[in-house]
């Protein structure tokens, strides 16, 4: 059986070798979307279009609106369109917040009187609009702070850990480098077992003294072996192109990676028994991708989802996965943190592979 299956993951590779688009997906789509979805997807708020109408015009409100705009988070220059049309510059899509500095600001901060200031943000982005306001919450009650020195009676001394800088780069690329393991596994695996059934080689390797397990073991470990270069290539990429750090053990990042790797090659293996052409495979693995990002916190906290949404996330394996290579990653934990995660890691895998390949052996009897 062992000259079987390595004959087979030797036709395998030279078919990679021979199909020009197989090999632009394998190499050339990884570090594509690492490079795209990297920098694109970022959820920092900063360099926020502000318009100031300053009508006190005095240095207290220029001070006030250097503070704001401090940091980067807020870009102000005074508007050129009159307050009245005010709202014409967020409809043009010309600014994202108008901060409003009334007659008498200087004055009446000085007898240290209430001051009310207009803020008015744009809330078509509803998340952005809220860390507009908190950013400008913060600065303002700093600024207070520093004009009239005061003592406060509690005072918090904020630490963020494991991204310091927080930068949302560094939460984005791990779970990347954990999506485009999941796709290219799940795509080439469906798809080399249905191009054998397209061009009628896989019912003469059927009638051949190959076994099932063989054939078998012949398509997966060559595509499991190509994740895990893949998977490789992405995070080494992350960590020197991006700087993203790593703080955990890179021996059980891979450990747990290969025990994933039979979720995604039994997912693939299982659309290969539900498809007829290429073309159907690639569609049934880009619908399964989509299902696995979109519910797995990739971009949006699960606890942030609806609860229906929530219970629904317990079947993507990919969950578990993207918890696992950030607290790795990250954080530096290890098996005491992540067990949860990883009995339901090997439990999809067992299940996902063990259901597919029976459904395999049906399909070709």
């Amino acid at each position: 059986m062992f000259r079987m299956v390595l004959a087979l993951v030797r036709k395998e590779f030279y078919q990679v070798r021979r199909d020009p688009v197989m090999l632009r997906i394998i190499f050339l789509m990884p570090i594509i979307q690492l490079l795209l979805l990297g920098y694109a997807i970022n959820t920092d708020v900063k360099n926020i279009r502000t318009a100031v109408y300053d009508y006190d015009r005095s240095d207290l409100s220029r001070e006030f609106m250097r503070s704001l705009g401090a940091g980067g988070y807020f870009v102000t220059r005074p508007s050129d369109i009159p307050l009245l049309a005010g709202e014409r510059g967020f409809r043009e899509n010309r600014q994202d917040v108008m901060l409003v500095i009334p007659p008498g600001f200087s004055r009446d901060l000085k007898e240290r009187q209430s001051v009310t200031a207009g803020f008015l943000v744009d809330g078509t982005n509803a998340s952005s609009a809220a860390v507009a306001m908190g950013y400008a919450n913060l600065i303002s009650a700093e600024f207070n702070r520093e004009l009239y020195r005061l003592s406060l009676p509690v005072t918090l001394r904020q630490k963020v850990l494991y991204n310091p800088e927080a930068e949302s780069v560094y939460f984005m690329v791990p779970a990347i480098v954990a999506i485009l393991l999941t796709m290219v596994t799940v795509m080439l695996m469906s798809m080399a077992i249905v191009r054998e059934r397209e061009i009628g080689t896989l019912e003469q390797l059927l009638v051949t003294p190959i076994t099932k397990p063989a054939l078998l073991l012949g398509k997966a470990i060559p595509f499991s072996l190509i994740g895990l270069v893949e998977f490789s290539i992405a995070l080494v990429f992350g960590v020197i192109w991006f700087g993203i750090p790593f703080a955990g053990s890179w021996t059980l990042l891979y450990l747990l990676a290969f025990i994933f790797l039979f979720t995604t090659l039994g997912v693939g293996i299982f659309i290969s028994t539900i498809t007829k052409t290429q073309q159907q495979a690639m569609f049934f693995a880009w619908f399964f991708s989509i299902f696995a990002i979109l519910t797995s916190g990739f971009f949006i906290p699960i606890q942030n989802m609806p609860q229906s949404i929530q219970y629904l996330t317990y079947l993507n394996p990919v969950r578990y996965f993207l918890t696992v290579i950030r607290g790795i990653m990250m954080k530096g934990v290890g098996l005491e943190a992540l067990y949860p995660n990883i009995i339901a890691m090997i439990v999809f895998s067992v299940g996902i592979f063990t259901f597919a390949w029976l459904r395999f052996a049906k399909r070709t009897k």
